[in-house]
């Protein structure tokens, strides 16, 4: 809070205003530990107050100043505005209005969550394009960074190819759900986006392209962990390609029969699963059958059963 504080202070005192940051910690303080507000919220609570009790117009008070190339594994405050050059590695779906795409940038450090408004009015990105993202600003919700775009933000395509660096994480555990928009799926060929009902969020009605993933969570007894498979990665662990799967949607007029593939050969089973972890997701890299929790059950059922007692 002390930190939030300082920055609002400084800001103001750029712009020739002197806001004691006594009062700015006194609001702070009554938004966050009294009414349990968030932080950022918070922040920007204090800050609409000041700026409307000096008159200073908001688009004055958040104009970015120089903003300096960073590392997406640099990215570990708040409030900042900074340069990023980064690869579009994934495109989610959105389901909210105000939000133009939403998705994950990767560069030679690592990976980081982006979300586009829909109005700051910015070209669209395409998954697995590089690009120089100028006067974004960083943004922590619960501990996790990501990098919102903005009506002052740039967007700048960059011919080559950046390697996306990461560190894995591992999760062993059984897959207890196959959520939906799992199996085979139609994608905007403008944006990627997955299609809802044949339309994508900002294209409208288009001729998708297919693509085959799955989405499932998986369970260790202590907690639930969500991963994300690519159509390469579930091609290889289903068994089952694209087109394969195309033609068992055109057999059945539906389709949903691979999605229920996907479940019948997934859920109650135990795997490894290992890749990035982005956001509330693994992508995964690796996934693998796991065969010690079949042994490590029975040694628990034999070590919890007590020896009946015969009475004479």
């Amino acid at each position: 809070m002390k930190e939030i504080a300082t920055q609002i202070e400084a800001r103001f005192a750029e712009m020739g205003v002197k806001v004691e940051i006594k009062d700015i910690e006194t609001r702070l303080n009554r938004l966050i530990n009294e009414f349990k507000v968030p932080a950022e919220e918070a922040r920007r609570n204090v800050i609409n107050y000041f700026l409307k009790e000096y008159d200073i117009p908001r688009t004055e008070f958040y104009t970015p100043r120089e903003t300096h190339l960073v590392k997406a594994s640099d990215i570990n405050e708040d409030g900042r505005w900074i340069t990023l050059r980064a690869k579009v590695v994934q495109l989610w779906e959105s389901n909210h209005e105000s939000i133009s795409q939403v998705g994950l940038l990767g560069d030679e450090s690592g990976t980081i969550k982006f979300t586009k408004w829909a109005k700051a009015e910015l070209p669209d990105v395409v998954e697995g394009n590089c690009y120089l993202f100028k006067n974004i600003t960083t943004s922590e919700y619960q501990g996790q960074f990501s990098v919102k775009f903005n009506k002052t933000s740039e967007i700048l395509p960059i011919d080559e190819d950046i390697d996306v660096g990461s560190i894995p994480v591992e999760f062993r555990g059984a897959i207890v759900d196959i959520q939906n928009g799992s199996g085979l799926i139609k994608r905007c060929p403008e944006c990627n986006r997955a299609l809802v009902k044949g339309a994508c969020g900002e294209h409208g009605k288009v001729d998708g392209v297919y693509d085959l993933r799955v989405k499932a969570v998986m369970d260790n007894g202590e907690k639930v962990q969500d991963i994300l498979l690519n159509r390469e990665m579930t091609e290889t662990f289903i068994g089952l390609t694209l087109d394969e799967a195309k033609d068992m949607a055109t057999e059945a007029l539906d389709q949903a029969v691979v999605c229920d593939l996907i479940k019948n050969k997934l859920i109650g089973r135990y795997f490894i699963a290992s890749g990035a972890k982005v956001d509330r997701f693994i992508l995964v890299e690796s996934i693998k059958k796991d065969e010690e929790p079949v042994v490590e059950e029975i040694n628990m059922l034999l070590a919890h059963t007590a020896p009946v007692s015969q009475e004479a």
